[in-house]
């Protein structure tokens, strides 16, 4: 039997910014997800007496990286538009906490804070109006 999960039914979550509990509200018709792409840079620790002459190195500073996304642009709808939404919070450089809720059977959720660095409309001939969405992740995220 293949242990393969259905990545359909993925949800991003973003965060009302209330304290002490946050409410999260699922951004409207995400149709795909990449990310966050996880980093960390490798810093040479080479010296003349490495072993084989061969390279050597330790982990240095970790990057959350970014989480971009693709929907369904519907202009009004709270999570979209511009007073709000996504548009909002491009226009005013927002730092807002998300959440990615995996669709596995324990619902596994990755969260972390974020600024929209991103916004890129579509409007083809023959499809639906689009927008791709790119979150660029500060801090550590939460890999829980």
């Amino acid at each position: 039997m293949p242990g393969a999960i259905s990545a359909h039914g993925t949800l991003l979550k973003s965060g009302d910014g209330v304290t002490p509990t946050e409410t999260f509200t699922t951004i409207a018709e995400v149709t795909n997800i990449s990310g966050p792409a996880l980093s960390t840079d490798a810093i040479d620790t080479t010296s003349h007496d490495s072993p084989n002459n061969h390279r050597e190195f330790i982990g240095g500073l970790k990057d959350g990286g970014e989480v971009t996304f693709d929907i369904n642009y519907i202009p009004t709808n709270p999570t979209h538009d511009a007073s709000t939404g996504l548009l909002a919070d491009y226009v005013a450089r927002t730092l807002r906490n998300f959440q990615l809720v995996f669709s596995d059977s324990g619902n596994t959720t990755w969260s972390f804070t974020a600024i929209v660095t991103g916004f890129e409309p579509g409007e083809p001939v023959d499809a639906q109006l689009t927008a791709s969405v790119t979150l660029r992740i500060t801090g550590a995220p939460t890999l829980a």
